[in-house]
């Protein structure tokens, strides 16, 4: 690889090894991209020969064999610190023929664990006296052979049903249930890997927009500028008002309740927020009615949160040059970009490009607003 910088992949049926030499050396791309909700994915790019071992390795978790499940962890060291970049599990391959009849290219693709759980359907499970976080952390236990840790934070809404009346009963997959359940008291769920190759962490709770920034993306800041590339946009269609149109089931009263896209956890990362011209439901895709008026506040307001993020900046970093890794769902600085655009931003995603002497990151950044709220950006 480069200088400062190693790499370490392992692959096997539930708990991968070390790749071999062979593997290593046909490897000639890796691609992985980590979001900030929902999924993350991954695509590794193979020069073989059609005598290669990797046709048996990898087309063995092709439907009808006996590996259903070809489990592969990449592991990106940069000076002697490990970063597990990804634990997934392979969902496709394909052949392209080569330049000559003697070699092809192998790409293989797949995603995090989380694809595991969206495979069997436990419609009709019951839950007997438990509540959200309780059947979500059941679920989980399901996939500690893989590693999987759960990470579950209480809502401030325990609702437990009385047996008595009602038994909760699972609807869909694991996956499809667990993100049904987050979306009801306004969480996210996803999967973390790491700290270690083969551990993962499975967080349930709410998207957290606070905490410690990574070191600064420098732009137009002669030696000083870490960045290859950095565009920012400001949408003006962010300007509405969230308001919760809410009807009390019982008494029939209507409440037109406007909401703050601001919490704790969600600070403003700008000063100035698109002005808002009209009012916007934040119940349009899903009925809170049916929740009681705090908790259907409280709903409202997570979803007015994804709506705030109107800055939005794409842009392309060398990590040599940058001095570590670029992570997701953490913050990062802003520099040299101007007044408007200086400051701290949410990194809502991270797409590693890793060749032979070449390790690029490209990323998508966002915060609610122009202008910094810190006097200065920490280097």
């Amino acid at each position: 690889m480069l200088k400062g910088i190693d790499l370490q992949l392992y692959v096997g049926p539930l708990v991968p090894i070390p790749a071999s030499r062979a593997v290593i050396e046909a490897l000639n791309e890796i691609t992985v991209t980590t979001k900030d909700e929902g999924q993350s994915g991954f695509q590794l790019s193979f020069t073989i020969s059609t005598q290669s071992p990797l046709h048996t390795l990898f087309l063995l978790s092709g439907g009808g064999t006996p590996i259903k499940i070809l489990r592969v962890v990449i592991v990106a060291i940069y000076n002697g610190t490990p970063n597990v970049i990804m634990d997934g599990v392979v969902t496709k391959h394909e052949i392209v023929p080569g330049g000559d009849a003697g070699h092809a290219t192998l790409k293989v693709t797949g995603e995090d664990l989380s694809v595991v759980m969206d495979q069997i359907d436990f419609s009709g499970f019951p839950f007997p006296a438990l509540p959200a976080e309780g059947r979500v952390a059941l679920m989980l236990l399901k996939y500690a052979a893989l590693g999987i840790v759960p990470l579950v934070i209480p809502s401030i809404f325990i609702d437990v049903v009385i047996p008595t009346s009602r038994i909760p009963t699972q609807q869909g997959t694991d996956l499809s249930y667990i993100q049904e359940l987050a979306s009801q008291v306004g969480y996210v769920f996803y999967i973390e890997p790491g700290p270690l190759p083969g551990a993962n962490i499975a967080y349930w709770g709410p998207q957290i927009k606070v905490g410690a920034p990574q070191p600064a993306l420098n732009i137009n800041m002669d030696a000083h500028t870490n960045v290859e590339a950095l565009t920012f946009s400001f949408d003006n269609n962010l300007n509405a008002i969230p308001t919760l149109f809410y009807q009390e089931e019982k008494t029939k009263a209507f409440f037109i309740i406007p909401i703050p896209p601001i919490t704790p956890l969600n600070p403003p990362l700008g000063l100035i927020p698109p002005i808002p011209n009209r009012l916007e439901s934040v119940s349009k895709d899903d009925d809170l009615s049916k929740y009681s008026l705090p908790r259907a506040i409280t709903v409202g307001v997570a979803k007015a949160a994804k709506w705030a993020e109107a800055v939005t900046a794409r842009g392309e970093l060398n990590v040599l040059r940058y001095g570590r890794i670029l992570k997701a769902r953490q913050l990062v600085g802003v520099r040299g970009a101007g007044t408007a655009y200086d400051g701290l931003y949410y990194v809502k995603s991270v797409t590693h490009k890793i060749k032979r002497g070449e390790y690029k990151q490209s990323f998508e950044l966002s915060r609610n607003g122009l202008i910094s709220t810190i006097p200065q950006v920490p280097v």
